[in-house]
């Protein structure tokens, strides 16, 4: 922070993908009160997420997916079959899906949505290349959505590491100590 209040723009960069959850423009909001340069992508379709998170583009050292999840899957609307037919995938986000599309080469990947933290999906965010993924272990109140990743940012600032930022966002309270981090 004190090389933003110095004069630099931004200690780091965060791609904030908006997956119609209602949370991700209050979170871009806060953090780039904490000095991060966000990338705010909202996507509605597969092939945008895909365009989003393949590497096609650089990658930024955060990835953040603002999204709801349920049965294993980040959710996306199911298209009518005019648009399904120019898809990669048509509806949720799997891990399949996740594995064959997302290439995030070392970026600390934090994905919002409920039970996110599954492994199985952590697992493919990770064999996709983040270096760490974090997700919550359970279904946290709405509100932590936008909390807990200003928190983990405020950490950071701090000149934390990912990992200790985890572990004093679980700290908090029972509702934050679903949070978790994996990497290999």
């Amino acid at each position: 922070m004190r090389e933003i209040q110095a004069g630099r723009l931004a200690w780091t960069e965060i791609d904030l993908i908006d997956i119609d959850d209602g949370f991700a423009r209050p979170l871009r909001d806060g953090l780039e009160v904490l000095g991060a340069r966000v990338s705010y992508l909202q996507v509605g379709q597969p092939r945008h997420l895909v365009s989003a998170l393949d590497g096609s583009r650089p990658i930024a050292p955060y990835v953040i997916v603002s999204c709801h999840r349920d049965e294993g899957r980040i959710l996306m609307d199911d298209l009518a079959e005019e648009l399904a037919r120019f898809q990669a995938f048509n509806g949720a986000v799997g891990p399949d899906q996740v594995r064959k599309h997302f290439h995030l080469p070392g970026s600390v990947t934090l994905v919002t949505g409920c039970d996110t933290g599954d492994t199985a999906l952590a697992d493919a965010f990770l064999d996709a290349g983040a270096g760490i993924y974090i997700a919550p272990r359970g279904a946290p109140f709405g509100y932590t959505s936008v909390f807990a990743p200003l928190f983990l940012f405020y950490e950071l600032t701090e000149q934390r590491t990912p990992a200790e930022a985890v572990e004093r966002l679980r700290a908090h309270d029972d509702e934050l100590a679903m949070w978790q981090l994996y990497q290999r």
